[in-house]
């Protein structure tokens, strides 16, 4: 079943309330998953192009057919092998990410009864620092992730946030104009028929 949609926001299907604007934490994961599995997996591909230059060059300087249909094997298996590492390590980052970044963002709005840009500002902050916080390395070179981390989420999320909400209440506005159009041409269609009745008893 569909999730239901009153004037107060959207009623999931476990009867939780999601403000309006709020984005689907389970399908912005899903999404996040795949567009982290192409970019990764696209990325491999391409520093690979440079290692195939050196597989066709040793194919060119080796006689044997059985040398090179091995080589050929061998190079197709460790591109495989790369884009398969890439594509998961990809998609299990960015979808911790974005789980984490519209999680924090539902809460906030959640918490705070209202959804506007400073959740995405919170949320976005809140993510990178995280992120930053949990890179190898030393304590000051993950001390200056949190921070560089917090700073760069709000200055990002904040345009992103606005224009999204922007976007949220145009499409809003376009809604209850479509809403009140097919209204009032109802309303305007059982008129006319009453008028045609009326004129139809007179006649008689």
């Amino acid at each position: 079943m569909e999730a239901l949609e009153d004037k107060g926001g959207t009623i999931s299907n476990d009867g939780h309330r999601r403000l309006p604007g709020t984005a689907n934490w389970g399908t912005a994961t899903v999404i996040g998953v795949f567009a982290g599995m192409l970019y990764g997996g696209s990325k491999e591909a391409a520093a690979s192009v440079s290692k195939d230059a050196e597989v066709m060059l040793k194919l060119g300087s080796t006689p044997d057919k059985r040398e090179q249909y091995r080589l050929m094997r061998d190079a197709m298996e460790k591109r495989f092998i790369r884009v398969t590492r890439g594509s998961i390590v990809g998609g299990v980052r960015l979808g911790m990410f974005t789980a984490a970044f519209y999680g924090l963002q539902n809460l906030l709005a959640e918490k705070r009864g209202v959804h506007d840009v400073f959740n995405v500002v919170g949320a976005g902050s809140a993510t990178a620092a995280t992120f930053g916080l949990i890179m190898p390395g030393s304590l000051a070179w993950r001390t200056r992730n949190v921070v560089l981390g917090s700073v760069l989420g709000a200055a990002v999320g904040f345009p992103l946030g606005w224009l999204h909400l922007k976007l949220v209440d145009k499409a809003n506005e376009g809604n209850m104009a479509a809403e009140s159009g097919q209204g009032g041409g109802a309303k305007s269609g059982v008129g006319a028929a009453i008028d045609r009745l009326e004129e139809h008893s007179s006649k008689r």
